[in-house]
C-alpha cells in the first residue's frame, strides 16, 4: 500500500498489489473522483460535482452490474445487469427481463357468488410477498388491525397475515411499519409479538392530514400498492384493488424511498426537514419513467406521491399524475373511486375545489372524450357528493351533449354483515383510461392530495403488441365488470336520494 499527497492534497492515491484500491482527486469543492478496484476491473466509479455523485457505477466480472446517473433532480438511471446484458431497464433504458406484475382484488364475502375470481386475492398476495422475503419489509399503513376483536370468522386471512408477520424475526427478516399516529393498543400487542419496529407519523402536526398510504416493499425487490388498509376487513369485508409487482428491484428501491420518508418524519418529535436528503430522490417520475416490462409487455411506469410536502426532489405529486393521465387521455376515461368530491371535504366550512371535476369536465365537453365514474354507497358517504356528481350529469344534455355517466356501487349486506363497522364497501381508487393505468390510495377530494399521504402507481403500456394482456386491459375488465354488475345503479339528475344510507 502506497499513498501519495500532492498540494494540499490535489491527489490521494491507495495502491494495493492488483492496482489502485482508490483514486481519489480532490478540487476545492471535495473530491471530483473516487474510484474503488478490485482484479477484474473497477468495483466503483464516483464522479462528484457540487450537488452530488453524477454517477455511480458496481462492476462484476461480465460488465457493471449498477449504473445510477445523477442529475441535479436525482438519479436519472438505474440499471442492473447479468451476464447477458441488462435485465431491468431504468430512464430511457430497455427491460429485457420480463416482470412478475399482478392486479390483486378483495372481494366481499357473498359479492359475485357464482362467478370465479379473476386476480389473486390481496391476502394471497401478502402472503406470498412475505414468504419470499429474505432481508426486510417495509409496510406504510393507516392502521393495524389484522384480527377482529369479536368471535368474527372471516378475520381468518388477516390471522394469517398476522400470524406470517409474526414469523418473520424467526427468518432473520427486519420488519418496519410506519403508521398514523395516535394508533390504538393493538400496535402496541402487535410489537411485542412480532418483533416489530413501528413508527407513528403525527401527521396532523405535520401537514393537517394523516397516512393514509398502503405500500408494501419487501427486501428492495418486491412491491405492493392499492387501497387495502391493514385490516382483516380489507380481505374479506371490503371490495379492493391493487398491484405487486416482484423481482423489480428499481421500482421497489424507488417505493422504499417514500416509505423512508414517512420514517424519516416519524416518532414523537418527527418534523419537516428544510431539504429533503439526495438519497431519498425520486427514482421515477412521469418525466422520465422506469421502461420495464411486465409479464412480458413493455411498460412506462413511474411513482407518485401526495402531500407535496413530503415529495422529495424529482417525485410526482399525485395530483398531478391524475391529472396528467386524465390529459393524456384519447377516447374514455373510467375511475372507480370510493369518494369523488371538488371540496375540502374535512374543513370547516367545507371548500369548493375543482381541479378533478374540472378536468373531467374539460375531457368530456372540450375532447369528446366517454367518462365513466364509478363512486360507493355505504353509511359514511356524505349525501352532498352526489348532488355535485348530479351537476356533472347536466352537461349530457343539449347542446352540449358531453358524455358522462356515474353509477352508485353498493356491497349488499346480511343483518349479521350491517353488525360489522366500516365494511361491505367499494374502497377501491383506479383509473383506466385507453392509454394508462393509474392504482392509487387516495379518494378524491382536496384534503387527500394537499394534507394526507398517499401514493400512487402509473402504468402505460400503450404500443404494445395487439393480443398482449396488459395490466391496462385487466383493470378495464375489473371496471367493466363492476360497472354492469346488479350492485351498480346509475345516478340521474332528478334523484333525490341516491345513497339512502349517506350522511347529511
Amino acid at each position: 500500500m502506497t499513498l501519495l499527497i500532492l498540494s494540499g492534497p490535489s491527489l490521494v492515491q491507495a495502491w494495493s498489489k492488483p492496482g489502485p484500491s482508490l483514486v481519489q482527486v480532490w478540487s476545492k469543492s471535495g473530491p471530483s473522483l473516487v474510484q474503488v478496484w478490485s482484479k477484474s476491473g473497477p468495483s466503483l466509479v464516483q464522479v462528484w460535482s457540487k450537488s452530488g455523485p453524477s454517477l455511480v457505477q458496481v462492476w462484476s466480472k461480465s460488465g457493471p452490474s449498477l449504473v445510477q446517473v445523477w442529475s441535479k433532480s436525482g438519479p436519472s438511471l438505474v440499471q442492473v445487469w447479468s451476464k447477458s446484458g441488462p435485465s431491468v431497464g431504468g430512464r430511457g433504458g430497455k427491460s429485457f427481463k420480463s416482470l412478475a406484475a399482478s392486479l390483486v382484488e378483495s372481494l366481499p364475502v357473498g359479492l359475485y357468488p357464482s362467478a370465479p375470481a379473476p386476480h389473486d386475492s390481496i391476502a394471497q398476495s401478502w402472503l406470498r410477498l412475505l414468504d419470499r422475503a429474505n432481508h426486510s419489509v417495509d409496510i406504510a399503513a393507516f392502521y393495524l388491525t389484522l384480527r377482529s376483536k369479536d368471535q368474527e370468522p372471516t378475520d381468518a386471512q388477516g390471522r394469517l397475515v398476522f400470524e406470517k408477520l409474526k414469523s418473520l424475526k424467526a427468518k432473520g427478516v427486519t420488519l418496519r411499519l410506519s403508521v398514523n399516529a395516535p394508533q390504538s393498543q393493538t400496535v402496541d400487542k402487535f410489537v411485542c409479538l412480532s418483533g416489530a419496529e413501528v413508527r407513528e407519523v403525527h401527521m396532523s402536526s405535520l401537514t393537517g392530514g394523516i397516512i393514509h398510504t398502503k405500500l408494501w416493499a419487501v427486501d428492495q425487490r418486491h412491491l405492493y400498492v392499492g387501497s387495502a388498509n391493514m385490516d382483516w376487513r380489507s380481505l374479506t369485508q371490503v371490495k379492493e384493488v391493487g398491484l405487486t409487482v416482484e423481482d423489480c428491484s428499481c421500482l421497489s428501491q424507488d417505493l422504499s424511498r417514500v416509505f423512508e420518508v414517512y420514517w424519516t418524519v416519524g416518532g414523537a418529535n418527527g418534523s419537516l426537514p428544510p431539504y429533503w436528503p439526495a438519497r431519498l430522490s425520486a427514482l421515477s417520475s412521469s418525466q422520465n419513467p422506469l421502461h420495464l416490462k411486465f409479464n412480458g409487455v413493455p411498460a412506462r411506469v413511474y411513482l407518485s406521491s401526495s402531500p407535496p410536502q413530503l415529495s422529495t426532489r424529482g417525485r410526482t405529486d399525485d395530483l398531478a399524475a391524475i391529472l396528467s393521465v386524465i390529459e393524456d387521455a384519447q377516447y374514455f376515461i373510467h375511475v372507480s373511486v370510493m369518494d369523488f368530491l371538488p371540496l375540502a371535504q374535512f374543513s370547516q366550512p367545507p371548500r369548493f375545489w375543482p381541479p378533478l371535476d374540472s378536468a373531467l369536465r374539460a375531457a368530456a365537453c372540450s375532447r369528446g372524450l366517454k367518462i365513466r365514474l364509478l363512486v360507493s354507497c355505504w353509511p359514511y358517504s356524505q349525501a352532498a357528493m352526489f348532488v355535485y356528481l348530479q351537476s356533472l350529469l347536466t352537461l349530457n344534455r343539449p347542446p352540449l351533449n358531453c358524455d358522462i355517466q356515474v353509477k352508485v356501487f353498493t356491497v349488499p349486506s346480511t343483518m349479521e354483515q350491517m353488525k360489522i363497522q366500516f365494511a361491505r364497501v367499494n374502497h377501491a381508487k383506479f383509473m383506466v383510461t385507453d392509454r394508462v393505468l393509474y392504482i392509487g390510495t387516495s379518494n378524491w377530494s382536496e384534503d387527500y392530495f394537499t394534507q394526507t399521504a398517499g401514493v400512487g402507481l402509473v402504468v402505460n403500456q400503450t404500443g404494445s403488441e395487439p393480443g398482449l394482456k396488459t395490466l391496462r386491459t385487466q383493470a378495464d375488465q375489473i371496471f367493466l365488470r363492476d360497472w354492469t354488475s346488479q350492485y351498480s345503479t346509475d345516478l340521474t339528475t332528478d334523484q333525490t336520494d341516491a345513497c339512502p344510507q349517506a350522511q347529511r
